[in-house]
């Protein structure tokens, strides 16, 4: 790991964990589970604290509707002993897709690369 590295996680979270989130971790975590994108899940023995370990970038939206719910203390079991039962209508979670080329463009966006044509509008021209 290089010095810059090192400094870079000694003072900010959003690339990972910091070494006080890693020695806390270490010394008072138990490991709870893991989600598919890799996301890692603790608790302290007593379950007085929980919180996520992200794979990669930390993005809250990351986290998806079973372990969001464990989290934040909606059901006290997590989803790898007492599973979410899933409707045949629910769509898989997604995390926030804005800013990516994956993201929602609604038709006659600017974004979308063909805007819509205006009939009541007429560029001013210098000349």
């Amino acid at each position: 790991m290089g010095l810059g590295r090192a400094f870079t996680r000694l003072f900010t979270w959003w690339q990972g964990q910091t070494y006080n989130t890693q020695f806390f971790t270490a010394l008072r975590g138990v490991k709870v589970g893991e989600d598919a994108e890799g996301n890692v899940y603790y608790r302290t023995r007593n379950d007085r604290h929980r919180w996520v370990i992200y794979n990669g970038e930390a993005e809250g939206s990351r986290v998806g509707p079973d372990w969001h719910g464990w989290l934040h203390r909606t059901w006290d079991e997590p989803p790898t002993e007492r599973p979410l039962k899933h409707q045949p209508w629910e769509k898989p979670h997604l995390p926030n897709l804005t800013g990516t080329p994956a993201a929602y463009v609604p038709a006659g966006a600017m974004l979308e690369g063909r805007p819509l044509a205006r009939r009541d509008y007429e560029a001013w021209s210098p000349e």
